[in-house]
């Protein structure tokens, strides 16, 4: 049966695909999830000096997965691991500029009137680093909250780029990455992507991509 109305489904489990009489394969299911990551995690699938890593946090039975960028040893917050290596590749690469939002605590009292000069960026020694949004959580006597979203995802960008205004960081979580939040998952704990956070990597694919709705391991 030659299908051509828009929107036609097919059910690979039952039917046989085919197109120009070449059989179209279904891509294997792939699982996502978010973990939660706590400090003194190594984000990797194993590390050579014996220390933890990311993907001891999750449940007995989990498919095999991969972190999708990193969090540094000391660092906390939201990671995404799956084995859906194409979208991986979609999310770290910086021509897409896909955003992270990091909160990081900072030394040293900053006063909503320096927000302009951390609003203006520096300059590191692999380039510019200028944040795509900067935003004053809580000022303490000694130290300071600060909401900093990146784009790039270079190496130490958020410490480097603090460090550069005089504000060493302290400590560091990222609490969003692209369409996906951390909102108030346990730290430790891992969870599968709703619905709706499934159709945002989706919709990051463009044109061409390969859907993830409807191939998801349950």
């Amino acid at each position: 049966m030659v299908r051509r109305e828009p929107g036609a489904q097919a059910d690979p489990a039952v039917d046989r695909i085919t197109c120009d009489g070449h059989p179209v394969l279904a891509r294997e299911a792939a699982t996502y999830l978010l973990l939660h990551k706590p400090r003194g995690y190594v984000t990797s699938l194993r590390d050579p000096e014996g220390r933890r890593v990311v993907v001891d946090l999750l449940p007995p039975g989990t498919p095999r997965v991969f972190p999708v960028g990193r969090l540094d040893y000391d660092v906390e917050g939201l990671l995404l691991l799956t084995d859906d290596g194409d979208l991986a590749n979609r999310l770290l690469h910086p021509r897409y500029e896909i955003p992270r939002v990091y909160e990081a605590e900072v030394e040293g009292r900053v006063v909503t009137s320096e927000l302009p000069r951390w609003r203006r960026g520096v300059v590191l020694p692999d380039g510019p680093a200028v944040p795509a949004g900067v935003r004053l959580l809580r000022a303490g006597a000694k130290t300071t909250w600060i909401e900093l979203t990146f784009s790039e995802g270079r190496y130490r960008e958020v410490k480097r780029y603090c460090a550069a205004l005089d504000h060493p960081v302290m400590r560091l979580r990222r609490v969003r990455f692209g369409p996906l939040r951390l909102g108030t998952l346990p730290l430790g704990k891992a969870r599968r992507l709703t619905a709706d956070e499934l159709a945002g990597l989706e919709n990051l694919r463009g044109p061409g991509g390969s859907p993830i709705l409807g191939r998801i391991r349950g």
